[in-house]
């Protein structure tokens, strides 16, 4: 895959993540190999964070840092040599930002955790947000903000193998004994998931397993996984980040929620994209139809993680979580 290419595969992503198309089309245009990709992303974060040294007020700085995390977690999709530099540069970036914008906010780290809790303390209910294969909480700021604006507690959080803790943890399929210890660590008795991408899976996955799940919704998370069927970029970030082409092949054996699903009590909500071009995560139908109280929202037009959709299922999603909650702690 050439860099044009590249650049296009992660477009909707990229902006999804909420980068300015318009910057990303001069970084992404000037690149003469994928090789470029982190050097170019991490340039554009490091001018970020000299806006916020420069900035007028702290209002800026902090938006400046935000974005800088941004384009920093970015710089790890090309998953090369500077990926994890990248992604301590997107953590240290965020921190900082949260550190200016949000002095309540609290990070909270532990056994295969690590992530931020934001929001009031009288919440009516807490959300974890559960990121994907190469995804971390820096690339969800805006669906955190969401949640947020609607009165939620959110907890962004890095999971074994995810994020800043993808040079120390690898990736496992029992997702729910790392997200218990969240729960317990944020001292909630109940949690929403919203698991995105493979995160999906996992938010699944825990929901069917811990009984302090209220509320739980999937955006482009799989089903079931085929490891045969799998395009070669997908198996080799999944070797990556679960510790060599054998562990990866069997964690995907696992990712199989026909069984699990009819075990998710909480109401779910599964968000599908119908152009989203990955076997294994357009089958959400399934996971909707098996739980006792599921519902399915397929967009035809949305891609993986339905980044150029946003206004048809981000609304829902929210609101969803947001009202499943406050009945919940009612």
């Amino acid at each position: 895959m050439n860099a044009r290419e590249f650049a296009a595969a992660q477009w909707t992503r990229a902006t999804g993540a909420g980068v300015d198309p318009h910057e990303y089309r001069r970084v992404t245009g000037g690149l003469a190999s994928v090789a470029d990709w982190a050097p170019s992303f991490l340039r554009t974060g490091e001018a970020y964070l000299e806006r916020a040294e420069q900035a007028g007020s702290s209002v800026s700085a902090g938006e400046h840092l935000l974005m800088a995390a941004r384009w920093f977690h970015l710089a790890t999709l090309a998953h090369d040599a500077e990926a994890r530099r990248a992604a301590v540069a997107a953590d240290h970036a965020l921190s900082r930002a949260l550190s200016v914008l949000e002095p309540g906010a609290r990070r909270v780290s532990g056994e295969g955790f690590t992530g931020w809790l934001r929001g009031h303390s009288d919440a009516p209910g807490t959300v974890v947000i559960v990121p994907g294969l190469d995804s971390a909480k820096e690339e969800f700021l805006d669906l955190a903000s969401s949640l947020l604006a609607r009165g939620l507690a959110v907890f962004a959080m890095d999971g074994p193998g995810q994020g800043v803790l993808t040079a120390t943890t690898a990736l496992r399929p029992d997702y729910e004994r790392v997200v218990g210890r969240v729960v317990d660590a944020l001292g909630a008795e109940r949690v929403g998931l919203v698991g995105m991408s493979l995160g999906g899976y996992f938010a699944a996955r825990t929901a069917a397993l811990e009984p302090r799940v209220a509320a739980v919704a999937t955006v482009s998370g799989p089903f079931r996984l085929d490891w045969g069927g799998l395009p070669p970029p997908v198996r080799d970030i999944m070797a990556l980040r679960a510790g060599g082409a054998d562990a990866a092949q069997d964690f995907a054996h696992h990712v199989d929620l026909t069984a699990l699903a009819p075990r998710v009590a909480a109401p779910l909500l599964v968000v599908d994209g119908g152009q989203d071009v990955i076997p294994g995560v357009t089958n959400g139908e399934p996971l909707a139809g098996l739980a006792p109280h599921g519902h399915y929202l397929s967009v035809p037009h949305g891609d993986h993680l339905l980044g150029n959709a946003r206004a048809d299922w981000l609304p829902r999603l929210v609101d969803h979580v947001t009202r499943t909650l406050a009945a919940a702690s009612a």
